[in-house]
């Protein structure tokens, strides 16, 4: 009985033991901090606010306030790129966006005809105006010499020479205008040879008016003549030389030539020509019959290695007319044929 008591005993005093071993290792929760506003008076909270109408309302995703903007109600001008074709007028382009078209204002047409005028002296300043210039725009001097055509003929039966050249010397306006052309066979004297000296007038930019006189050397007997004649450049590049003839025995006469540059290449050049005489009267001693007496025409084909040296060959038909063709015949001469050509155009 006595160990009995003894065991109930020490399990009452192990039960308190093990319960408080349970905790043991546990740490308790800290006391909380002392309030710094204890004691202090506080203000009563704000008065609650009314409650709002969208209150559960989805109202979207708000933007996020952006940074205040200086410009902020300011209207900014857009600036366009710069257009290429402004001022231009494009195919296709509306009416009314095209450019506007006007005559000049009024203001345009007022004032003296040269401003110069209200300064100096009308008349003095006119003069010098014009004086001016021609000396500074073409008032200078200059020349050439063409030797056109210096060519070996071989006629059927006979061989022969020709020659036709031109120069001048002078300005724009005014120039000492020379020319000189003649035929005949190797080894004989000159069938026809003649000289030309010229006053030459500029009519305008492409004709010049030319008067002078003329000698022919042969055929015998000798002749002088006045010339009057025109020489330029015609529409479509033709150079043209028209010129009328009155000798010293009142023989009026007359000669047209047109020739005409046609470029294969830049190069090689094929050049037509094609000559007319006339005769306003028969003239027996020099074996010249009224009407058309003779007409030339020519074809040549020459190659610049520089411009200024440039052989050619070519072909020619000769042919006379009329009372000319009789006086030919008469002397026994041929009235016309072919001729092959050789020759040389050069100028300096």
């Amino acid at each position: 009985m006595k160990p009995f008591l003894i065991a109930l005993g020490a399990s009452v005093f192990a039960f308190p033991s093990a319960a408080l071993a349970q905790h043991a290792g546990h740490s308790s929760p800290p006391a909380p901090a002392q309030d710094a506003h204890a004691g202090h008076e506080m203000p009563p909270p704000p008065a609650p606010e009314p409650a709002d109408p969208h209150a559960g309302h989805d109202m979207g995703s708000e933007p996020e306030p952006q940074p205040t903007d200086p410009h902020a109600g300011h209207v900014m001008p857009r600036e366009a790129p710069a257009d290429p074709h402004a001022g231009r007028a494009m195919p296709g382009m509306a009416a009314e966006n095209a450019p506007p078209v006007a005559p000049p204002p009024p203001e345009a047409f007022q004032g003296a005809e040269h401003a110069g005028t209200t300064v100096w002296d009308r008349e003095l300043f006119l003069r010098k105006r014009e004086t001016a210039l021609i000396k500074e725009h073409g008032g200078f001097t200059t020349g050439i010499v063409l030797v056109d055509r210096l060519e070996y003929r071989a006629l059927e039966g006979r061989d022969g020479y020709k020659w036709d050249g031109q120069g001048w010397y002078g300005g724009d306006y005014h120039k000492i205008w020379f020319k000189s052309e003649g035929e005949g066979g190797f080894g004989e004297a000159p069938e026809q040879a003649e000289v030309q000296l010229l006053y030459s007038r500029a009519l305008d930019p492409w004709f010049n008016l030319q008067a002078g006189i003329r000698h022919d050397f042969r055929p015998y007997p000798e002749r002088t003549h006045l010339v009057l004649g025109i020489q330029g450049l015609a529409p479509y590049w033709f150079e043209v030389d028209g010129q009328l003839f009155l000798s010293d025995k009142g023989d009026v006469t007359a000669r047209f030539e047109a020739e005409y540059d046609q470029r294969i290449t830049q190069k090689l050049i094929l050049q037509p020509l094609v000559e007319f005489d006339l005769a306003a009267q028969d003239v027996p001693e020099l074996g010249i019959g009224a009407g058309l007496s003779s007409v030339e025409a020519g074809l040549r084909l020459r190659y610049e290695f520089a411009p200024e040296f440039a052989p050619y060959i070519g072909v020619e038909y000769e042919r006379k007319f009329g009372d000319t063709a009789d006086f030919a015949r008469t002397a026994g001469e041929d009235v016309g044929g072919w001729a092959l050509l050789i020759g040389l155009r050069s100028w300096l």
